[in-house]
């Protein structure tokens, strides 16, 4: 994690001002100033967590990665071989694989040049093997997960499912890589963890839900934690999802928000059964239950 004097050198180079870390990190304006100011000498993890995330954000600059002149390069070989069926085949692959190896091997400032302006279109155009989230038109790289993230996604999934398929709701429990398109243009493209879904026309052919998902959790990893907690938490609350589970497997405790009752969290431990807001009572996850699990598997 970056060191607040880390924190200041940066924030000067992107000519950054504290009210813009406050809007691009969600922290308040406040505690920015006194994090900066060392009025706040030890702030809470997850402040310097949202503020180093604000604070990496790729300067707009022209940089010597290129995708469009290696995908150029691609075609005019895919030419090459198409006007001389003796053309040596490997040299599509070769240039392929240059475009892929590139784009892995880039800084983000490098791979994201146009921040802001970027579309669902771009994102399906992305190397097969990057895994991108699109919020507002800025691209975020999403890391792969781990064993302990994945294992608490699949034990929820198959809470949520078993919920709706005892009470026979109309309704679809999907996981990540499920893109879904919150603000119904081509702006945002995200992957929640866990979605539920309610709607009666559902596109099952569709490359991504356009819509808005009743329920959406998102579990925290520590590449994602100030993102799940800032960005998305007002994205999906402004777009209309009715009930954010947020679970952190690193602090034991599951934070829920109703936003159509508060925009406050109520907040859970490991031990507790969590009650499901859109069920009117009738589901809750065993959080006690899937913690006896992961402890199981921990001996």
């Amino acid at each position: 994690m970056m060191k607040i004097e880390d924190m200041k050198r940066r924030k000067k180079e992107l000519g950054y001002t504290n009210a813009d870390v406050a809007e691009r990190s969600g922290v308040p304006l406040g505690t920015v100033q006194k994090v900066f100011s060392g009025a706040t000498p030890n702030p809470r993890v997850d402040t310097m967590e949202a503020l180093e995330m604000a604070l990496k954000e790729p300067i707009p600059n022209v940089h010597s990665y290129n995708l469009e002149t290696l995908g150029r390069e691609v075609r005019e070989e895919f030419a090459a071989y198409n006007e001389d069926p003796s053309y040596d085949e490997k040299g599509i692959y070769k240039v392929e694989a240059q475009v892929v190896n590139s784009w892995n091997h880039a800084e983000s400032s490098e791979r994201w040049q146009h921040q802001g302006q970027y579309t669902i279109e771009d994102c399906y155009a992305m190397p097969d093997d990057t895994r991108v989230e699109l919020i507002d038109g800025v691209i975020y790289d999403m890391s792969s997960p781990s064993v302990v993230h994945q294992f608490f996604v699949g034990e929820l999934f198959f809470q949520f499912k078993t919920c709706i398929r005892e009470n026979k709701k109309p309704c679809e429990v999907f996981t990540a890589p499920f893109g879904v398109g919150l603000d119904l243009n081509d702006k945002t493209l995200v992957q929640p963890d866990v979605s539920v879904v309610c709607d009666s026309n559902l596109d099952f052919d569709a490359k991504y839900y356009n819509g808005i998902p009743e329920l959406v959790v998102e579990v925290l990893s520590p590449s994602t934690r100030s993102k799940d907690c800032t960005i998305k938490l007002q994205k999906y609350m402004m777009a209309g999802v009715k009930e954010y589970w947020i679970v952190d497997p690193k602090y034991k405790r599951v934070l829920i928000y109703l936003f159509e009752e508060d925009v406050l969290p109520t907040q859970y431990s490991f031990d507790d059964t969590v009650p499901i807001g859109i069920s009117g009572g009738k589901c809750s996850i065993d959080f006690k239950a899937i913690n006896k699990n992961l402890d199981r598997w921990n001996r």
